[in-house]
């Protein structure tokens, strides 16, 4: 695959942008793609170091947040927002794939899994669509995963979160739109990123995911990225409600 030069959108130079869990993975390539479309970026992620780190790399402000802490987390986002500027794009993206067991399974973690993988969405929007509402408008990403088309057994839930955001992002559009606020989602495939790496790929792995898509190399977070600024940028201003899926045609089998 030949790489290009990435495409420039206008409209976020100097549009002021969130994102959750943006320290590392997709996250922080996300950041990087927005600070250098021009964006004022801020972005919140429990990992203190690693935000701390790529906040020095890339001029963006980061301040520390447990997103399962919905009752902190309105506020620390209203103190970054005083800070960088009213957000008027949300990228909801933190989240956490751990694998579990279906017969170990415990009240206690499925909550869990919910609060990383779902719940936040829902609280981070609540808290930006006035700011959104008063500009004008704004745009709303709820990152989901194939994982949920396929069942994945081992994540069950990861994947319930993740089928959840389709329903949500559509709801959510149906009810900001009025406001001019656009509402997507981003369906990443198998990404390789270096939790996943670290964690979970093997050459059997490696070798299934190509063998499984369509198209025959490995997805990084920058393959991802373009889609996420696209949704953002008025290039994207008639799409609502919608699951933009890049998996390289995983999903075709």
């Amino acid at each position: 695959m030949t790489d290009t030069p990435p495409a420039r959108f206008p409209s976020l130079n100097g549009s002021a942008v969130l994102i959750t869990g943006g320290a590392t993975g997709l996250g922080a390539e996300f950041v990087r793609g927005f600070v250098a479309q021009g964006a004022r970026v801020g972005f919140v992620d429990i990992d203190a170091d690693a935000g701390a780190a790529l906040a020095r790399e890339t001029g963006a402000r980061f301040a520390r947040a447990d997103v399962r802490d919905l009752d902190t987390l309105p506020g620390t986002i209203a103190t970054l927002a005083d800070a960088v500027a009213p957000f008027t794009v949300l990228v909801n993206n933190a989240a956490r794939d751990d694998r579990h067991d279906f017969a170990q399974l415990t009240p206690d973690y499925w909550r869990d899994c919910l609060a990383t993988n779902l719940s936040h969405h829902v609280f981070a929007a609540q808290t930006v669509a006035p700011w959104m509402a008063r500009a004008g408008g704004g745009s709303i990403i709820n990152m989901g995963s194939i994982s949920w088309m396929r069942g994945r057994p081992g994540m069950l839930g990861y994947t319930t979160s993740k089928a959840a955001i389709s329903g949500m992002t559509r709801s959510l559009a149906a009810e900001l739109g009025p406001q001019g606020i656009r509402v997507n989602s981003v369906v990443p495939g198998a990404i390789l990123t270096d939790r996943q790496a670290r964690l979970w790929l093997t050459p059997e792995k490696n070798a299934e995911f190509l063998e499984q898509q369509a198209l025959k190399f490995r997805l990084e977070p920058r393959h991802i990225t373009p889609m996420v600024l696209f949704l953002a940028s008025s290039a994207s201003s008639g799409a609502t409600g919608q699951d933009f899926i890049v998996d390289a045609g995983l999903t075709l089998n």
